[in-house]
């Protein structure tokens, strides 16, 4: 929590400076939604088409034992390949709306490795199709409650991939509990049932334009769609369940 340096941002993606994980992540009355930092969301599909969603592990400190999207983390300061991208609106005005993802597809080859044990190469650096960009808080009441000590506060990259076939996975016990391949009416099925827990950045983005996106897979990771050119940052609240006493 104090060693890793996330990339603290503005709300317009404007790096501000390096944040340590314990930082951005204390919810408080001082600070009622951390500080704002970068993360990115992998969204890994087969040749089916089947998205893989996991379970955090249990033993997370914050939100454990929700199921969500492949991997989602944070690039870092200080990674060799660099993680860190530049993408101020004046960054993307000057390269004409181009955003740069470089950085945060390194983090995500990092972190697949890391959680999943997604052998570095057999999702490649050329798979991942950036395709937008999300604004979001959530204080993690579901597991502390209404004075909720910590939360996330990020402008999450969309990274969409699809390989051929399963890719093998060796699950960190201390990162993911479950994983499972689910088709969209799996997954429709597996949102209704109230005794499962979901990450909020997950529901916001499926809401908002994952279910969008996946309709859409062929023309994403062929590199045709619109949305991998979309440099708008898309914000949403959590649903209402992540919102403690000092967010009220």
């Amino acid at each position: 929590m104090m060693k890793d340096m996330l990339i603290r941002t503005g709300n317009d993606d404007s790096i501000v400076g390096p944040a340590s994980k314990f930082e951005a992540h204390t919810f408080s009355d001082e600070t009622p939604r951390g500080a704002v930092h970068r993360a990115f969301s992998v969204f890994l599909f087969n040749s089916n088409n089947e998205m893989l969603i996991t379970k955090r592990a249990s033993t997370k400190i914050t939100f454990p034992n929700v199921w969500t999207n492949a991997c989602c983390s944070h690039p870092l300061y200080s990674q060799t390949p660099e993680e860190v991208d530049q993408n101020s609106p004046q960054d993307i005005a000057s390269r004409s709306g181009k955003i740069e993802s470089s950085g945060a597809k390194h983090a995500a080859i990092r972190k697949l490795d890391h959680e999943l044990g997604v052998v570095p190469g057999s999702v490649p650096h050329s798979s991942f199709r950036f395709l937008t960009r999300f604004h979001y808080w959530a204080s993690d009441t579901v597991t502390y409650g209404a004075e909720a000590p910590w939360g996330e506060h990020e402008i999450d990259y969309i990274l969409f991939s699809r390989q051929q076939g399963d890719v093998p996975l060796t699950l960190n016990p201390e990162e993911v509990g479950e994983v499972m391949w689910v088709d969209q009416a799996k997954l429709r099925s597996m949102f209704e049932e109230k005794d499962l827990l979901w990450s909020p950045w997950f529901q916001g983005i499926m809401k908002l334009k994952g279910w969008e996106f996946w309709d859409n897979l062929d023309a994403i990771i062929e590199g045709k769609s619109e949305g991998c050119k979309d440099t708008e940052i898309h914000y949403f609240d959590p649903p209402e369940e992540f919102f403690a006493r000092y967010n009220k």
